[in-house]
């Protein structure tokens, strides 16, 4: 009986519908796919299954600077890998299943699968000389550079302020602005136990917004407040 050999264009089709089922049922949004990301990863799997190579930097690039060439400005990424041999050769969905299994059931790999950032992906596979039915899948995550979330942190109080956001903490002095750049939106937090400098305890969280400024006030009970208001456009 003759290898079943599967339609290209219907695996990657579902492996974007698995990986987006997956992301659903961890609570995250899904990615579209796009244009040059799919260029980007059909490309590099013809590379890998052409020259019998499999790894992140075969070509001697980056998966950002092939991603950069087939024309997408990134502001972060990401990238899996999976090859699959079999002499009975495959089914689409079954060759998408056990590709997008591979990722989940690998820490690194799943860890591009649930980035919360990501918004866009691209899937491209590639059938391999070989005996045997022999593919190459290659999944590109991405955020583009447009969506870069910027934003500010305006200290009004006559104290310094402490603040966390992206697993760093700063202080902001008294009547002084901290801007932020970041490829992905995350929390913004104040906390502080009371006493010292501030006789009520400060506990606030916001979802880091492009084009908004955290400015903290003194309130009325001795605490801090933050109002949210639009960043002024330079022009």
């Amino acid at each position: 009986m003759p290898a079943v050999l599967p339609d290209i264009p219907t695996v990657e089709t579902q492996i974007i519908a698995m990986t987006n089922a997956y992301r659903g049922r961890q609570g995250l949004g899904a990615v579209k796919a796009n244009a040059n990301l799919t260029k980007a990863a059909r490309a590099y799997a013809k590379y890998l299954a052409d020259t019998g190579t499999f790894s992140h930097t075969a070509d001697g690039r980056e998966a950002g600077d092939r991603i950069t060439s087939a024309g997408y400005q990134w502001c972060l990424f990401g990238e899996n890998l999976a090859l699959h041999l079999d002499s009975r050769g495959f089914e689409a969905l079954a060759l998408a299943e056990k590709s997008v299994e591979g990722w989940i059931n690998s820490p690194p790999h799943r860890a591009n699968l649930v980035a919360p950032g990501v918004t866009e992906i691209g899937v491209g596979v590639a059938q391999a000389p070989d005996e045997d039915p022999k593919y190459i899948s290659v999944q590109l995550f991405a955020r583009p550079q447009s969506m870069r979330v910027r934003f500010q942190v305006s200290n009004t109080t006559r104290e310094p302020v402490a603040y966390s956001f992206g697993g760093d903490t700063h202080e902001i002095e008294p009547r002084t602005s901290v801007s932020h750049s970041s490829c992905s939106a995350g929390e913004i937090s104040f906390d502080s136990f009371g006493g010292g400098l501030w006789p009520k305890a400060i506990s606030m969280r916001y979802e880091a917004r492009d084009g908004l400024v955290y400015r903290l006030e003194p309130d009325a009970d001795g605490g801090v407040r933050v109002a949210v208001t639009p960043m002024e456009r330079v022009r």
